[in-house]
């Protein structure tokens, strides 16, 4: 059983943090700046995307924490990704960070800069620039929904999980957002996520942590199989909780994990159901893998099908799919060993033996959470990923993306 709660508030339920999202103009009629702040210094871990063209945030993101160990604000815009964008981007990602230091009286190096949106066009510098000082002067402790939704692009609805758990007699909380819905594939994805504790942890702790939980999480979601230039994933920790510093190897180390996980699992479980024009969610389980490794690369390779994702969504049971991709993940299979059940209706059992029952396939692929079990009867190792079926409204979405 787990021993803490969720709560409301996102990233500004931990003590000393306060945000704020406004509408300055980038793109479309929504909010598209915003700003996190801890009160504090915060110690604070990263992880980013493995795209090799990296957006100008990300770059200059990477050197600011290779000079500091230390953020105190995150200023992120949606609507432009600032991507592809050479010299002038880069510049126009330091303004940001500079007119956000000052707006503040914070040291620029305590300052990440995040951007999401459309690829190969300039920031409109002149509303950013406003927009970024009218957004430092309302930062409050309840501005964590208006966060959330300043940070979507093509996303239906605006990810946060919260949680709230003891650690050595003192009440912490740990608070999410994220935004995600195309462009989305394990190893990141056009994705930002943003994470918020008031938790004492060591440094190398929750650099650790951080990423154990981003590999459990973000790194297990697909939606297109595409691979964004902007993605980070951010965790800000200022110790305001005043619990006694939660060190490895510990009961505390555990909880805090434990807790970080579930919010982030749950961020990425949301964005996976929020996929362009997604009907489904879709959680595949692989199990009886004969290593851990075996068992993330037969769960990725399927939840990359195209073809297994069409199916899901014109709700056929069509194993042969999933047999398919199974067969080119580079794990080596017993093909005939493998059992499958979609929603726990067995479809296919070792052998080849069909039990699939279309009627009642028809039915469980009918609704909206669907579950895929694999066994590979190989081994004891399992890993689980989460995706979404695909659909022409994800067409769609992505022939007007810019317009």
């Amino acid at each position: 059983m787990n021993n803490f709660k969720e709560i409301t508030g996102g990233v500004t339920a931990a003590k000393g943090f306060e945000a704020a999202g406004i509408y300055c103009g980038i793109r479309k009629a929504k909010k598209d700046i915003a700003i996190i702040r801890s009160v504090v210094p915060a110690k604070v871990a990263a992880v980013f995307t493995l795209n090799k063209t990296l957006a100008a945030p990300v770059v200059l993101d990477k050197l600011v924490l290779n000079r500091s160990n230390r953020c105190s604000a995150i200023v992120v815009n949606s609507g432009n990704a600032n991507a592809c964008t050479g010299e002038k981007g880069f510049g126009d990602a330091e303004r940001m960070a500079e007119l956000t230091a000052k707006s503040l009286s914070i040291p620029k190096d305590e300052v990440l800069v995040a951007s999401t949106g459309v690829i190969g066009q300039y920031l409109p510098m002149d509303v950013i620039e406003t927009g970024i000082r009218e957004v430092a002067a309302i930062l409050s402790p309840n501005g964590g929904d208006d966060t959330a939704e300043a940070i979507m692009t093509t996303d239906t609805f605006a990810k946060t999980c919260t949680v709230s758990f003891e650690i050595g007699g003192k009440q912490v909380i740990i608070g999410g957002i994220a935004k995600g819905s195309g462009m989305i594939e394990p190893n990141m994805a056009t994705m930002l996520a943003f994470i918020t504790t008031d938790v004492n942890i060591e440094d190398s702790l929750l650099q650790k942590v951080f990423r154990k939980g981003i590999n459990r999480s973000f790194n297990r979601i697909s939606v297109d199989g595409d691979m964004s230039t902007n993605d980070m994933a951010v965790i800000l920790a200022n110790g305001l909780a005043e619990n006694g510093e939660i060190v490895e190897s510990t009961d505390e180390a555990m909880l805090f994990e434990s807790a970080l996980d579930h919010v982030v699992i749950s961020l990425a479980k949301m964005i996976a159901r929020d996929g362009e024009g997604a009907t489904k969610l879709v959680e595949i389980e692989v199990k009886g893998a004969a290593s851990h490794k075996d068992a993330v690369m037969a769960a990725r390779s399927v939840a990359n099908s195209n073809l297994v994702k069409t199916a899901i969504h014109g709700e056929d049971a069509n194993w042969g799919r999933i047999l398919a991709a199974l067969g080119y993940s580079g794990v080596d299979l017993f093909p005939e060993q493998i059992e499958l059940s979609m929603n726990d209706l067995p479809i296919l059992g070792k052998g080849y033996t069909i039990l699939i029952d279309e009627i009642k396939a028809k039915a469980a692929l009918s609704e909206k959470n669907i579950s895929l079990s694999i066994n590979l009867n190989q081994g004891n190792d399992s890993a689980t990923f989460w995706t979404c079926d695909l659909t022409k409204e994800y067409i769609h979405i992505n022939a007007s993306y810019r317009s």
